[in-house]
């Protein structure tokens, strides 16, 4: 290593690069390797709510080492685009607005992200709210290659939420009955055993049920997992496993 050059951020002994970026309108962090490696994909990793692109920062940056660019957008109506909130929402028609338009924007997102590195492999990894965002894609964005949800769930009970759009979004992509849009595309679920958000009975365990019956046909495309001890929180073990599952061959 050059001992005169610009200091890098490094993850496992291996320097890679911060960079801010608009993509199609989107403000992004970009976790991007060394410039002497190629760029053989990308991974859009994608928050929770109330929460923002930098709170993601390094938590994926080993994918670097792999020759992945990560991706970490600001969810819509949240970090930089908080002003873009629409009047009169209560708290879950935010969060699910904010899915909502997370989703239709990803299409262009792609696309800005393919003219600047290329075409290759998709990957992407979302936690809790994020996890909603990566179920949806996972039926609507036939360029994902394999995703992990985290920390989430796929029940999508939400008779809070009375926004028309809104509702007709929850209620034509919700995993327990759509899962089989989104096979064979492989996924990982994993979920914390002391969530008091998304309680195990209520929420992954019938998640799980309705994508293995989903993914009956497509054998070892799909793995569920549970961690001892993990609340409502990405613990080292859940990012370990997503990273593993996503590097997977």
């Amino acid at each position: 290593m050059n001992a005169a050059a610009h200091a890098l951020p490094l993850v496992s002994g291996q320097p890679y690069r911060v960079q801010r970026a608009v993509l199609s309108g989107v403000p992004c962090l970009l976790e991007l390797p060394p410039e002497d490696r190629d760029v053989r994909g990308v991974c859009l990793v994608y928050h929770g709510a109330w929460a923002a692109k930098e709170g993601k920062l390094g938590v994926y940056a080993a994918l670097t080492t792999a020759g992945i660019v990560t991706v970490l957008p600001d969810a819509a109506l949240h970090g930089e685009r908080q002003g873009d909130m629409p009047p009169g929402l209560n708290a879950r028609e935010y969060v699910w607005d904010s899915v909502r338009r997370t989703v239709a924007e990803t299409p262009a997102l792609l696309d800005a992200l393919a003219g600047r590195f290329g075409a290759g492999p998709v990957y992407a990894v979302g936690s809790s709210m994020g996890g909603y965002v990566v179920q949806a894609l996972l039926q609507t964005e036939p360029r994902l290659t394999r995703a992990a949800a985290l920390i989430t769930s796929g029940v999508w009970n939400e008779p809070q939420v009375q926004v028309p759009d809104v509702r007709a979004f929850i209620e034509a992509h919700r995993p327990l009955t759509h899962a089989w849009r989104s096979a064979p595309t492989p996924l990982l679920l994993a979920s914390g055993e002391e969530d008091p958000v998304f309680p195990l009975a209520a929420h992954h365990q019938p998640t799980a049920a309705a994508y293995r019956e989903a993914y009956a046909g497509a054998s070892g495309a799909f793995e569920d997992q549970t961690f001892p001890g993990v609340a409502h929180f990405t613990s080292v073990g859940l990012r370990d496993a997503a990273l593993a599952f996503l590097l997977r061959e």
